[in-house]
């Protein structure tokens, strides 16, 4: 069986692609060349499973996201303390590139605008580092992030330097106020070399999702960013991560994001998934036009917003496999082998947990993969159980991807039964698809009779489906 969530991703890149607003950003000649048909969409859940769609292998530059992370490199190497002595956490409604700073303090008013930003970089190794020290400082922890070796487009880089006088302005100021010690022009060259390094949906999604799993990388297992450092970084991105368009985000998409002006977007939902998205064409804010349009779909049809917390969002998978031994009627030919594919579900599941169902249905019972032992196993199965016994609810996003799971199966003849005492499933057999309908039932026994017989047993290592 295949998974229908890269189709859903693709969906929702084929909903938004029609939307022609915005400009490639035009004030670096590299940006304003871009191809602006590019278009992707990534998702990487926080055990590193990756869903995309679209051009999710087209590089371009990280831009202002990079601003993210280096923030979280900078608490590390200065600590908390003396970061928030330089850097503000607050809205400052201004665009990202406003020559000022807060009253009193003279600290620029948050990490995420070129202030700030550049700021942070001066505080990465140390006050005294060299611009290649700091650049490698950076270049290496993203590259960790995202899982492979990234680099500095040097094409991006130049063109950036050419029209660096706003920036080498705010370096200026940022030394005259006694916020940065270092040699300003030293400081911006870096931030501006930071924001060169070049990345793809699917680096950007993994980056998200270390954030969205306390600072664990998904895949490696490794503790990249201590789980203190997150949750200031996931804050300041809710409250200050798309600029002057913050408010609008928090109501509308309602996650943790930054966004580049290369026409990327990132996003974290703690305990859940990274997200990004990319298109080049950015609004006046200096936000991708369709990045928005499809992290605001994605909110919304999947239950993204983190405001949205009707209930907790705790949900096992356990997969097991029965041989029926036939009671009084026999209802296999000689050769079928009487297995049957338990997936049964736990808690309250929301999209996370049915993505768990979906890879394992995927794996059991799709074509074997030769890198995967044991992966297509029981794609003959002669039954297939849903069990939602346990299960306290369903939210609609994960009620409508294990409907299309079960119109999946039932389309390629598997036989499927659906063990739903409490009705959570909420199967409509008015929308079914072709009038294709599992077979519902309240208990074990009930769904043991229909695929093996009345009065069939079953011989598992989990007898209880």
């Amino acid at each position: 069986m295949k998974s229908p969530i890269p189709d859903y991703l693709h969906h929702v890149l084929e909903t938004a692609r029609p939307n022609e607003g915005g400009a490639a950003a035009d004030y670096i000649e590299t940006l304003a060349n871009a191809d602006t048909s590019k278009m992707a969409i990534c998702l990487s859940m926080v055990d590193g499973n990756v869903y995309s769609a679209g051009d999710d292998k087209i590089e371009f530059s990280i831009q202002s996201i990079s601003k993210a992370f280096v923030y979280a490199i900078a608490i590390e190497d200065a600590g908390l303390d003396q970061v928030l002595s330089k850097i503000g956490v607050e809205p400052s409604g201004d665009r990202f590139n406003q020559l000022s700073l807060e009253r009193n303090t003279n600290r620029p008013m948050n990490p995420m605008i070129n202030a700030g930003a550049i700021t942070a970089h001066s505080l990465v190794v140390s006050p005294t580092a060299t611009l290649d020290q700091r650049t490698e400082r950076i270049l290496n922890a993203l590259s960790r992030l995202a899982g492979r070796q990234l680099h500095v487009d040097e094409e991006v880089y130049q063109a950036e330097l050419k029209d660096a006088d706003r920036n080498m302005a705010i370096g200026y100021m940022l030394k005259a106020a006694g916020i940065i010690t270092c040699d300003p022009q030293e400081a911006v060259r870096g931030y501006i070399r930071q924001c060169a390094i070049n990345v793809n949906v699917q680096d950007l999604a993994m980056m998200s999702a270390v954030l969205a799993n306390a600072g664990v990388h998904p895949v490696s297992n490794e503790q990249i960013i201590p789980q203190t450092s997150v949750r200031q970084v996931l804050s300041v991105m809710t409250t200050c991560g798309m600029y002057d368009a913050a408010g609008d985000w928090v109501s509308s998409v309602g996650f943790p994001a930054k966004s580049g002006v290369a026409g990327a977007i990132i996003g974290a939902l703690p305990g859940q998934v990274g997200i990004a998205t990319f298109s080049p064409k950015i609004d006046e804010r200096g936000n991708s036009v369709r990045g928005v349009a499809m992290c605001q779909q994605l909110s919304r049809e999947m239950g993204l917003h983190m405001m949205d917390a009707s209930h907790v969002a705790r949900s096992t998978v356990q997969t097991s496999v029965s041989t029926l031994v036939e009671g009084e009627h026999k209802t296999h030919n000689g050769s079928c082998k009487r297995e049957v594919v338990v997936f049964k579900l736990r808690g309250a599941v929301r999209f996370p947990g049915a993505e768990r169902l979906t890879r394992a249905l995927a794996r059991e019972l799709g074509q074997p993969d030769p890198l995967d032992e044991g992966s297509g196993s029981h794609a003959d199965a002669c039954g297939i159980v849903f069990s939602f016994r346990d299960v306290f609810s369903l939210n609609f996003i994960a009620r409508r991807l294990i409907h299309e799971n079960i119109a999946r199966l039932l389309k390629e003849g598997k036989v499927l039964v659906i063990i739903d005492p409490s009705e959570v499933l909420e199967w409509d057999k008015a929308k079914a698809k072709d009038g294709r309908h599992p077979k519902v039932v309240d208990n074990e026994k009930e769904a043991r009779d229909y695929i093996g017989g009345t009065g069939c047993q079953a011989v598992s290592q989990d007898p209880e489906w």
